[in-house]
């Protein structure tokens, strides 16, 4: 039985300290370029009519993250090495190389989002996405993440700055009013960017990194109401800035009938100009813009190195290696399709839809070791249980059918 500790279910400010990170990386991380593309894009095209979506996915990003905070303080376990030691090596190759192609996506918008804002300042964006490359492979051979993260979660801050922005923008209430409770389901174009707000928010690879990082970082049962209580808390804020950036987004150019959007992101630079000056919107986005990028490369390069390491079995002394291995030729692959041209804009709605379309499995691995893994106080009571195993298979199928209509569309 799994046991929790007397008074670990009382918040210790102590242990929040301890247990602080996992949960506010990934969150963080999960307000990556691709979701400031995306919901910038989803605003400037239609509108506030997917402003609520944002707030109605809180409840199942938490619930998602939650079952990956009892299942690592539980088994002390990975994810991808559950997966193996419950389902096989079959399975566990399977899931590893669902993780790898969303991670590959997510390392291919920040690289391509990078070097789109490269561009809209002037600079040549080949060089500068090569250069971030080199700095990411120093970063996690060298073991300095630790201390890049810390650097790239000041950074993220300024994300915070699509608030004020939102602000200035002036939007309309009766307009927002009006168009939430509009949805053009019919639309191919209105669902494919449903699929990519869906895969921006739920990322198949922050189950897999936040369950590594709490093993990886030794926390126990006796830290679940604190990391429960940082993950809650950056699933908000996540979700306020993405609704932010869509209200944004809205209000300075959108049509609301699916057409226009932004077609560079020089073009949502020259928005946070209008919105914040000359100088200030500049630096502003680029500071908010790379911290969320550096975070978001940062945590996929991590999940990839820890789920191969973990899908593997590898030994203690070749796992390091295993890990930058991975992770260097995933890194380099995504930097030689950026340069090859690819479309920050195009490339990050894509991404999101093609997670939307991977989401399926993650949910049901994530739910049905959950309920074989947990025992105790951990394990998921018959009540939640069938609750939880509804909203994930109705998100699931919402997410396959918009995502694969939206892709053929």
């Amino acid at each position: 039985m799994t046991s929790i500790p007397t008074g670990a279910l009382r918040l210790s400010w102590r242990r929040f300290a301890l247990a602080l990170g996992p949960g506010v990386v990934v969150m963080l991380a999960d307000t990556d370029a691709g979701s400031v593309i995306t919901a910038a894009q989803s605003g400037a095209e239609w509108g506030y009519r997917l402003l609520a979506l944002q707030f109605a996915m809180i409840p199942l990003l938490y619930a998602m993250q939650e079952l990956t905070i009892r299942l690592g303080l539980g088994t002390q376990r990975g994810f991808a090495e559950l997966v193996r030691l419950r389902y096989g090596r079959t399975v566990a190759v399977f899931a590893f190389a669902a993780v790898a192609a969303s991670c590959f996506g997510a390392l291919v918008t920040q690289l391509a989002a990078l070097g789109g804002l490269a561009q809209a300042l002037g600079a040549p964006a080949a060089p500068v996405v090569i250069a971030t490359v080199a700095v990411f492979i120093a970063i996690v051979g060298f073991k300095a993440y630790e201390s890049v993260e810390r650097i790239a979660l000041a950074l993220g801050l300024f994300e915070l700055a699509f608030v004020i922005v939102a602000w200035r923008a002036g939007p309309h209430v009766g307009d927002m009013a009006r168009q939430l409770v509009d949805a053009p389901i019919h639309d191919a174009r209105y669902l494919y960017l449903i699929a990519a707000n869906i895969g921006t928010t739920f990322l198949p690879w922050a189950a897999f990194y936040q369950q590594s990082a709490m093993v990886g970082k030794g926390l126990t049962p006796g830290h679940l109401r604190e990391a429960r209580l940082e993950t809650l808390g950056g699933a908000i804020l996540c979700q306020f800035v993405t609704a932010a950036i869509l209200v944004a987004g809205a209000a300075t150019v959108g049509h609301g009938a699916g057409g226009g959007g932004f077609a560079s992101v020089a073009a949502l630079l020259r928005t946070f100009t209008q919105a914040l000056g000359p100088g200030v919107g500049e630096v502003v986005f680029a500071a908010g813009l790379c911290g969320s990028a550096l975070v978001a490369a940062l945590v996929a390069g991590l999940t990839v190195g820890w789920s191969f390491s973990e899908t593997f079995a590898q030994s203690a002394p070749g796992a390091s290696r295993a890990r930058l291995l991975a992770f260097v030729v995933l890194l380099v692959a995504a930097g030689g399709f950026v340069v090859s041209g690819a479309d920050p804009i195009a490339i990050s709605i894509a991404a999101g839809a093609a997670n939307a379309i991977l989401l399926p499995v993650v949910l049901a691995l994530l739910y049905f070791l959950a309920r074989r893994e947990l025992n105790g106080a951990l394990a998921l009571s018959p009540a939640y249980a069938r609750t939880l195993g509804a909203a994930f298979a109705a998100l699931s199928a919402v997410a396959l059918y918009t995502g694969v209509r939206g892709l053929l569309g």
